[in-house]
């Protein structure tokens, strides 16, 4: 298993959490959304699926480009279709 993060692409502050720690992602789930700077929504999600061992902010929180919001044990399962 590989340890990966997901971190924001933007300014913003989280509008919403869509994982808690230790549920299992998938591949492109929307994972979290950012309200950026100029009040439209950012979708957060991924190119890879594991399961959630740490969130790194909570709703309500100021981000910015490069910040960590979670920390992802990935599996190598693959969920994606053919």
């Amino acid at each position: 298993m590989n340890h990966e993060f997901i971190i924001s692409s933007c300014y913003g502050i989280i509008e919403d959490i869509s994982i808690d720690i230790h549920s299992r992602i998938y591949e492109w789930e929307k994972l979290f959304t950012i309200r950026t700077v100029h009040g439209s929504l950012e979708t957060v999600s991924v190119g890879f699926s594991g399961k959630v061992h740490s969130l790194e902010v909570q709703k309500g929180d100021r981000v910015i480009p490069g910040m960590v919001l979670a920390f992802i044990k990935e599996d190598l399962i693959v969920s994606g279709s053919d």
